[in-house]
């Protein structure tokens, strides 16, 4: 079997956590303490990043799923992650996932692309939104790139592409949160962006003044709730990698234990995806191997199945 893996101190590296200190406890009006919070656990997230753990594509999916989830909520649909992890591993090969689809497959290419979006990207990307296209989108790649020029801190950079989609189409509000992750990317100098944001979007950052209240861009203190976001977002962002840590690694272990023809292909799709079925067929798995191959893996605590159903189902790190 050809498993071409990385060695396992890799795998195993120590998930970072944001400290107990840089996390919020109760509301937060300063601006300076939320963007002291917002930079102690960017650090802490940088670290993961810049690691680039070979698990690293399967946790940007699984990112990527809850900010899909969010995104349907904004808009007022009912899938939730695993309605979303069906629609998407479950379709044919060719097949449309969607609406609620096709909002995992806008965060899910957020998080596999290089930073950074021209007015093509973005249209495409609006498309799967369901966000109609105005002429006032196409200037936010030049707003993004004059934000990154003056250097403005990460997430005020993010704050402020918010307020210009805001602006520029007040209807577009998913795609602000999609073009704030690409800012934080671009402004921290990672190689992809993280999934994040959006999943904050409704926390009890923006709560503004008066009962049910949401902050609005041009509202003070968005900047600071913006802050606050992007610190709870790094901490979930953390936790979910500790969670696929201890399985990969143990993946990683007895992969080369494993005899059957084609698991070396299951595994990469393994370290790569979110979820992968358990009915997969490759050249040189078939379905019967596939389905002994996740079973053991699972009774070896190398990946858990992720519906609880007895049939259709998914398996991941």
């Amino acid at each position: 079997m050809n498993v071409a893996l990385i060695p396992p101190s890799l795998t195993l590296i120590a998930v970072p956590a944001v400290p107990g200190w840089a996390l919020p406890r109760g509301p937060v009006t300063d601006p300076v303490e939320a963007a002291f919070l917002a930079g102690a656990a960017l650090t802490s997230l940088d670290n993961l990043v810049r690691a680039d753990p070979p698990w690293a594509g399967a946790w940007r999916a699984r990112l990527a799923l809850s900010c899909a989830a969010a995104a349907a909520r904004h808009t007022g649909r009912a899938e939730d992650e695993a309605a979303l992890r069906d629609a998407w591993v479950l379709r044919p090969s060719d097949g449309d996932p969607g609406p609620a689809g096709r909002l995992l497959a806008a965060w899910r290419r957020l998080g596999e692309r290089s930073p950074g979006v021209d007015v093509a990207g973005l249209q495409s990307t609006c498309a799967l939104l369901g966000i109609g296209w105005s002429a006032g989108l196409a200037d936010l790649p030049d707003e993004i790139d004059r934000q990154i020029g003056i250097g403005r801190p990460a997430p005020l950079a993010a704050a402020a592409i918010l307020r210009a989609v805001d602006t520029a189409a007040p209807s577009a509000g998913l795609l602000g949160w999609w073009l704030a992750d690409q800012v934080l990317a671009l402004r921290l100098r990672w190689p992809l962006p993280v999934p994040l944001l959006i999943v904050e979007s409704r926390s009890a950052a923006f709560r503004g003044a008066g009962r049910g209240g949401r902050l609005r861009s041009n509202d003070a203190g968005f900047d600071a709730a913006v802050c606050l976001a992007v610190a709870q977002g790094a901490a979930r962002a953390l936790r979910c990698a500790a969670e696929i840590v201890p399985r990969a690694g143990r993946l990683q272990a007895v992969a080369p234990k494993l005899r059957a023809k084609g698991a070396g292909e299951a595994i990469a799709l393994l370290f790569e995806e979110d979820a992968v079925p358990g009915t997969l067929v490759t050249a040189k798995l078939s379905r019967w191997g596939a389905r002994r191959l996740f079973e053991r893996l699972e009774t070896l605590g190398a990946v858990r199945e992720l519906t609880g159903r007895s049939s259709f189902k998914l398996y991941g790190v």
